[in-house]
């Protein structure tokens, strides 16, 4: 969906499409719509300058005539030209086909709107996976970053591993929950997501095949697939990821890694039992199968807290454990860690050299300084003081507004609910249509291509008006619909 912050401006005595003309000269002119690319469509340039489509049509036209943008009919309309090989015998390079040919799938369409239309005022975030900016302890954070300053002796580059200060504060905090790790086996990253970019990147062969959770965050990504590799599903129940058959889905489809995110799992909120997690790494042990263990939401229980991390119990060192800040305290800090076999630490440290020389140093500072303080415990327990409220909430207003549109699960912690609807509606239809309301959703198809009937519906994130206010307009959506 495009957007832009220009608006004709209909007071001038320059007709408006006029200035629309110009507006799209200047895009090509500048190289910002490039040869061969497609321009956004005349319903779409109409909404974004708040004008008659008609209005649209005619500035097009002209350009058309004049060689700088050509119709393809459904296709849409494409710039052939701009005004310099308009000039001249040498046509610049088509940056589309560029675009076609790069290693990186483009995401889904859908991931593509919610990227863009999270940041609109307007919308109500209703599948958002973050804590609510409500929540961020400024008046703590402020305190650290008046003592950083006293601190932190330089503005350069850390070690390849990350800040060791940063590393030591992890170790002691992993040992909080059963993690016996040295400062030596972290390795600090942008996220946990980059910590699986990394591991495509530097443990992976192209075609190789991972098993995941049938439905899971991976899907939502083409992180994987770019590179040629397989994603395999496996089921699940109330405990977790089905343990019965992975030899055989080894042995068959020659799987090289399993991904799993046992606490609080992304789009479910399922919390994996404790007998299921030594049930899950004594198979994995006996298969020769490494594990990856995303722990993000750990802390974000609401009940009783998780059980330990498979990482807790393992002696062999075959669990990569994958942990941030980005769900706890700030994604736009973006710290997160794996801890791993010095030996793999150490390869995707050389990796992540490469890729980007580092994480933010005033980044690692800052959560350095934030753990050693003793402020992380008092603030995550007002965090789930708060979700609690919000869980509470969310699921009273499924009782009284969804109990004959569908079932859902009652979470112990994260910030996923995850909704079925009894109908099979067109959910692409629903998510374009509760746009057109301000509601921003996440449907299951994001997770598995095969859900078509499911929503991830989040919690942490919209005011509490705005969640209730989206969820009662999304129940009567969905009356419709069916």
């Amino acid at each position: 969906m495009f957007q832009s912050d220009w608006k004709p401006n209909k007071r001038s005595s320059i007709p408006v499409y006029m200035q629309i003309k110009e507006y799209i000269r200047r895009k090509i002119e500048h190289g910002e719509w490039t040869v061969g690319s497609r321009i956004p469509t005349q319903r779409e340039l109409a909404k974004a300058f708040g004008v008659n489509r008609s209005t649209v049509v005619t500035a097009i036209d002209e350009l058309v005539a004049e060689g700088l943008l050509e119709g393809k009919g459904r296709k849409g309309t494409f710039v052939i030209n701009n005004s310099w090989s308009l000039l001249s015998s040498r046509r610049p390079p088509n940056w589309h086909s560029y675009v076609q040919a790069g290693l990186y799938r483009p995401n889904q369409w859908t991931i593509q709107q919610i990227n863009r239309l999270e940041f609109q005022r307007e919308i109500i975030r209703l599948g958002t996976g973050e804590l609510t900016p409500e929540l961020f302890p400024k008046r703590r954070m402020e305190r650290i970053l008046q003592q950083l300053m006293r601190r932190m002796d330089s503005w350069g580059y850390e070690e390849p591993k990350g800040l060791l200060f940063l590393r030591e504060q992890i170790s002691q905090y992993l040992r909080s929950f059963g993690i016996v790790a040295s400062p030596h086996s972290i390795l600090i990253v942008s996220g946990a997501l980059q910590a699986l970019q990394l591991i495509s990147l530097g443990l992976l062969k192209h075609g190789s095949t991972l098993l995941v959770e049938r439905p899971s965050y991976l899907h939502s990504l083409h992180l994987f697939q770019s590179l040629q590799m397989k994603l395999r599903s496996l089921p699940m129940d109330e405990e977790g990821v089905i343990v019965k058959g992975l030899p055989e889905l080894k042995r068959n489809d020659h799987a090289t890694l399993l991904y799993t995110i046992p606490s609080f799992h992304n789009p479910t909120g399922i919390l994996m039992s404790s007998e299921r997690r030594r049930d899950l790494l004594e198979v994995c042990e006996k298969i020769q199968l490494p594990l990856v263990e995303d722990d993000v939401y750990r802390e974000l229980w609401l009940d009783e807290s998780a059980p330990p991390p498979i990482k807790a119990n393992d002696k062999n060192g075959l669990v990569l454990y994958l942990g941030s800040m980005s769900k706890i305290l700030s994604p736009g800090l973006r710290i997160g860690w794996v801890v791993g076999p010095e030996a793999v630490i150490e390869r995707l440290a050389d990796i992540k050299m490469q890729v980007d020389y580092g994480s933010s140093s005033l980044s690692q500072w800052v959560v350095a300084k934030w753990l050693e303080s003793g402020e992380h415990i008092p603030y995550t327990e007002e965090v789930r003081s708060e979700l609690r409220k919000r869980r509470e909430i969310a699921l009273e207003i499924l009782e009284k507004e969804f109990s004959d549109l569908g079932i859902w699960n009652q979470p112990k912690g994260g910030f996923y609910i995850w909704l079925r609807l009894f109908s099979d509606i067109s959910m692409k239809k629903l998510f374009e249509e509760a746009l057109r309301q301000n509601i921003l959703l996440n449907p299951g198809y994001l997770y598995d291509p095969f859900e078509s009937n499911t929503l991830r519906i989040s919690y942490g994130y919209a005011s509490l008006t705005e969640l209730i206010t989206g969820l009662r307009r999304l129940a009567i959506l969905i009356r419709k619909a069916c």
